[in-house]
Order: structure tokens, then sequence, then C-alpha cells
């Protein structure tokens, strides 16, 4: 079996909010300012962690997960990355041990080293116990090392290091600074196009841990190479038009792969500024931030035409998430596109996270949801998603159109997913 050794690194923290994304940014550009190729990933189905990481390296941000994406996926990317990146660098989600799979799980299957985020701001000698106790939790583990968040002084950042013990490296520290803070809302970060400073907000963070480590390398991994699948060219002469704008651009990097695997051409349109659809067999409208942009929506009134042409000649459209609520006849009470029967809104409280899983008559495809919407249709579901917890997503069809709150990841099940964009 060919395999592949690279130096590679898991980054996590004890909670949410301990900074990881900002981090492993900083840390990947400091890398990358040494002349390094870095290869980001991020653990679990996030959308905007990875904005953040492509920025900082300069390359797209696959998703690594076990429950959703699946080993044998993850095996396929990392060995693929290994093949020309100097450093392979993973983001973990939410705490080391949080959810099932969790970051540490990951961290185990393919053997990464895991260095820890941890926000120092009000910690003095149990820096270095936090560190050591999480990081020795599992015996599976390999501990790489830690870096200090939201230190106040170099004089701290001097006391943390010293609590450290010796098998744990020292990767810096970032001081509390407005300088390269990431600004945050309901779901998460805002996204990278909407952080008009972030190259220098990246590049400060980068600085800072460069004067605060020598920024070693970390232990190299070998990769292995998994059996090759086949996929089968369904969509070969097809065009699938996707919706791509600062409303609609939560997209897996792996699921354009898969559509142009399976022979599709792409095509990239904004419904929000564009008056008219590319010339497409099939249109993939995917999440985002529609409520963001009601007035947008509500104005163009020649691409809510072109997409009911579309929708009259019978042409298979993938709704999910925001998509889906850009479809309704009302986005919190604003006039949206109206292609379906219904009404959808925002509420304050979370109303759908986790890993799903849809079974149709093709099989069984991954997905996950996490959001803040609600839809009142008089639609019946054509599907129920199972959940492991959580309440389970409906998948609807009207027409042409397939819509849910799931955001489907097209590798888990390419001959389904193929099924949402053909007649």
């Amino acid at each position: 079996m060919p395999s592949q050794k690279r130096p590679a690194l898991l980054v996590s923290a004890p909670a949410s909010g301990q900074g990881k994304t900002l981090c492993s940014a900083a840390l990947a550009r400091a890398w990358r300012n040494k002349g390094l190729k870095v290869q980001a990933f991020k653990c679990g189905p996030d959308f905007l962690d990875p904005m953040i990481l492509q920025a900082a390296t300069g390359l797209p941000v696959y998703n690594l997960d076990l429950g959703m994406c699946g080993a044998d996926d993850g095996a396929r990317l990392l060995f693929n990355a290994a093949q020309d990146a100097d450093v392979i660098l993973v983001e973990g989600v939410m705490g080391l041990y949080d959810g099932q799979p969790s970051s540490a799980d990951l961290a185990i299957h393919f053997g990464l080293p895991v260095m820890l985020t941890i926000d120092a701001s009000a910690m003095a000698q149990t820096f270095g116990a936090l560190a050591s106790g999480l990081l020795a939790y599992n015996p599976d583990l390999k501990p790489a090392g830690v870096i200090a968040n939201q230190i106040g002084s170099p004089g701290h950042a001097d006391f943390l290091r010293s609590s450290l013990p010796t098998h744990l490296e020292w990767f810096g520290a970032l001081a509390k600074d407005e300088a390269y803070t990431l600004p945050e809302r309901h779901l998460g970060l805002h996204l990278a196009s909407e952080i008009n400073d972030l190259e220098a907000r990246i590049e400060a963070a980068a600085q800072a841990l460069t004067n605060t480590s020598d920024l070693a390398l970390p232990p190299a991994v070998t990769f292995h190479e998994p059996a090759a699948s086949a996929i089968p060219p369904l969509l070969a002469g097809k065009t699938i038009a996707v919706a791509c704008d600062e409303a609609f651009c939560f997209i897996y990097p792996a699921n354009l792969d898969c559509l142009q695997a399976m022979g599709a051409s792409l095509v990239f349109f904004s419904p929000l500024h564009d008056a008219k659809l590319p010339e497409a067999d099939a249109i993939w409208l995917p999440g985002g931030y529609p409520e963001l942009h009601t007035a947008l929506i509500a104005n163009n009134s020649s691409m809510r035409q072109a997409l009911h042409t579309a929708f009259a000649q019978g042409m298979p459209i993938l709704a999910e998430c925001g998509g889906m609520m850009a479809l309704c006849e009302t986005v919190n009470d604003t006039k949206a596109f109206g292609l379906l029967p219904g009404k959808s809104h925002l509420e304050s409280r979370l109303q759908g996270i986790g890993t799903q899983h849809m079974k149709l008559d093709t099989g069984r495809i991954s997905a996950h949801t996490f959001h803040h919407g609600v839809f009142t249709t008089s639609l019946p579901p054509l599907k129920t998603a199972e959940a492991p917890f959580g309440k389970p997503e409906a998948l609807y069809k009207h027409g042409s159109v397939h819509a849910s709150f799931l955001h489907f990841y097209f590798p888990s099940n390419p001959q389904l997913a193929a099924g949402f964009f053909l007649p």
C-alpha cells in the first residue's frame, strides 16, 4: 500500500471559544511565511472556519469528519495532501473530547499529534496542568504542545511556558489584541470576505507567534493511500449552475470535486446580483446568509423570474438550508423568490444541529444541519433524516425542487447526489 510521511498537527482546545481558528490560521501563515506549503483541513462539517484557513494558506480547505465524511474519505484527502504539502494542519471542532466522534477520535484514527489552544487570560500554573491532563486523558493520543491565547504580557507568557512539562512543545502565544481578533455572529465567525482587513489580522497573529516561538514543525505522520473507488460518470455532459455569493456560500470543496468527478461542468452565478441564470441543466442553491440580504433578494425581480422559468421547465433544483429559505415565499416577512409554498424566518435559538443521514431509493447520504431557521409549509416531507440526537430534518420535493435544511456531503453517496441534478 503506497504511503507518504509529512509533518502534521491537529489543533484542539479544552472547549469552544478558545481561539482555535485564529491560532490555526496564525500558525499556518507563520509556516507559510517560512516558505512552507501548508495544507489545512477542518475537523467537522464547518463552512466558516475553512474560509479563514484558506485565506491563511492560500489553498482550498477540506473537511475531515469520521461521522459525516467517513474514514476512507479522510484517508484519501490526507494522503493526497501529503503528496506535495510540506506540513498538514487540521483544526479541530469544539473541545478535544467533545462530540461523537470527537477531534480526539479523529487524531487517534489518523495518528495526528495534538496541539492545544488554551485561553490563558485568567490562568497561571494551572495552564501546564490543564494541557498535560487533557493530552494524557486518552493514552492513545499523541501529545504535541500548546499555544497560549489571550495572554496579558510577555512576562505572563514566560510564566505559562515554564509551567509546561518538558515533553510538550511551546508553539507561542497570542496577546489580547484587537489587531487580530476575528468577529463573530449567530452561526460563528463572519465570512472571510466580510472581514476587510483579514489579511492584516492573520499576518499580525502569525508575527506574534513568530516572536514568541521558534515554530518547530510537528512530528511526521505516515498517511496511507486507501483503496480507490470509481465514481460513475452519472453527470457527464451536464452543466450545473451553482449559486455563489455573499448570501449563498456554504459549499464543501469536496462536493464540487464530486460533481466534476461525475462529469458535470460547473458554472457559478449570484442570485443577489445577476439578472439571469447561466446556461445550465440543473441548479444548486447552497446555504449561507439570505436573511442578511433580504432586500437584494426581494428587489431582484429578474432573477426571481429566471428561477420561476427554470422551475416551470422542470429544471432540477437542489436548495440547502439558506438556499431553501430563499426559495420560500418570504424570509423574515420579506419577499423571497417564491418557488416553495411556505414562509421562513429565523429564531434567536438554534433550531437544528448535528450530523444526520438521509435514506432514499438510491441509498444513504450523509449530511449536517446547523441553523436558526424555521420553515412553515403545507408541503409534506418526502423523507425524514436519521438523527442520532436532536430534531430530524425533512427533505421536501416540490416539482423539480429538492429542499432541506440539511447540507449534503456528496462524496458519501455520489449516485444519490447525482439524482438531485437529474430530471
